[in-house]
Formats: structure tokens, C-alpha cells, sequence
């Protein structure tokens, strides 16, 4: 089952500070920061089953499908977005922390931008 693939991400994710684990309106879990995205399962039909969806710049992504690309990858549908896509069975605990910390820096990022606009 999915969820279980996702019990390491959702430990390792509510280390980070201000994470917390919810749910979207499928049903499927997500890691969010303040209100902004985090990780979560790739739940749109594109995806393979088991494949964690996380923040990740368009340079850092690249790097990554270039680096990895039996782990990492990116559909049509999640292209224009700053993600990547995961195979959480090519992953272990280490990988998983790190990209989880990128994803919450990012989403720091975001956020603030966002007060600014305000």
C-alpha cells in the first residue's frame, strides 16, 4: 500500500520544523510548512504508483534526472511545476531527509515571498 511507502517521508518530514502531515481532498497524504506544500504522493494518472512528489528547483530537478534517472522523474502533467518526482522504492532514509529539507526551504521561501505580496 502506498501509505506505508509514505510512513518514512511523513516521520522524517515532521522532524522539520513547523511540518505537519494532512491530507488532501483524494484522500492522499501531503507533508505541508505553514500552509505550503512540502511533499506528498503523486496521486495525477501520469505518475507510477508509489512515487513521491517534492519541491525541487528547475536546475536542482535537472540535476537530478540527469544524476539518477532509474530514482527521478518528471511527467508532462508536473513539468511546469518545481518538482520532482521519486520512486520511493529507490530510496532510502538519507536521500529522502535530504531531498525533504530542500522541499522545506523551498517552501520557506514561498511563503515569505507571499507575506511580501501582501
Amino acid at each position: 500500500m502506498m501509505d506505508a511507502r509514505f510512513d518514512l517521508v511523513r516521520t522524517l518530514g515532521l522532524a522539520l520544523p513547523g511540518v505537519r502531515a494532512a491530507v488532501k481532498y483524494d484522500g492522499s497524504p501531503v507533508l505541508r510548512v505553514n500552509g505550503v506544500f512540502l511533499a506528498g504522493l503523486a496521486t495525477h494518472p501520469s505518475a507510477e504508483p508509489e512515487t513521491l512528489v517534492v519541491r525541487a528547483g528547475f536546475e536542482e530537478r535537472e540535476r537530478l534526472l540527469e544524476e539518477a534517472p532509474e530514482t527521478y522523474y518528471v511527467t508532462g502533467y508536473y513539468s511546469r511545476h518545481p518538482v520532482v518526482l521519486v520512486r520511493l522504492a529507490r530510496t532510502g532514509p538519507e536521500v529522502l531527509r535530504d531531498l525533504l529539507k530542500t522541499s522545506w526551504r523551498m517552501a520557506q521561501a514561498k511563503r515569505r515571498s507571499r507575506r511580501a505580496a501582501k
